[in-house]
Order: C-alpha cells, then structure tokens, then sequence
C-alpha cells in the first residue's frame, strides 16, 4: 500500500492555517495542504516533518507535529497520515514549487 502525509498547520494564534496553490498538474491552480509521499523505510512523523522541511522551510524547531489520524483508501491501495502542528512562534516560509499561502 502506498502511503502519502497530509500536515495541517496553524499559526499560534490559530488565526492562519497554512495551504500551497498548486503550480502543476495533478489540481494545478487549486489550493492543497503541506504533504508528500512517505518513503517505505522511514516513519510517518519523521517525513512528516522532511516533507514539512522541504517544501515550507518549517522545522522541529518551529512547531510539533500531532499524528491526528490515517484514512485508508482500499480502492486506490493508499493510505493517508494526518498531522497537524502549531507555530511556536514566527517562520520565514521558503517555497519549493508551490505557492505558500
């Protein structure tokens, strides 16, 4: 089974939460949270916290990650981790490829 993170991420005061617009296909144009692929030799919250890293510039430093919950989806063979996080304090957000808004 293919596994793929999703990661929610609020600002402190719970005013914010993060998203990217997407700049290619699949969904180009329409907004998608924080997440990636999962590697099979490595645990869910440490890619939660790579794909985090790469595509936003958020470290460990910057928030902790809650595993909120996973969702199976049998007729695609996948399974999606679900994590979400507080900023601890102000982060300069770095973009890989998408847009961060």
């Amino acid at each position: 089974m293919k596994k793929m993170n999703v990661i929610v991420i609020f600002n402190k005061d719970f005013e914010k939460t993060l998203m990217c617009k997407r700049t290619k296909e699949p969904y180009m144009g329409m907004y998608n949270l924080v997440g990636g692929k999962i590697e099979k030799e490595n645990d869910g919250l440490n890619e939660a916290y790579r794909e985090l890293e790469e595509e936003t510039n958020i470290t460990k430093k910057d928030v902790s990650l809650v595993h909120f919950m996973n969702l199976t989806y049998s007729k695609w063979n996948k399974e999606l981790e679900v994590y979400y996080g507080i900023l601890n304090k102000e982060v300069e957000l770095i973009e890989e490829v998408n847009k961060l808004e």
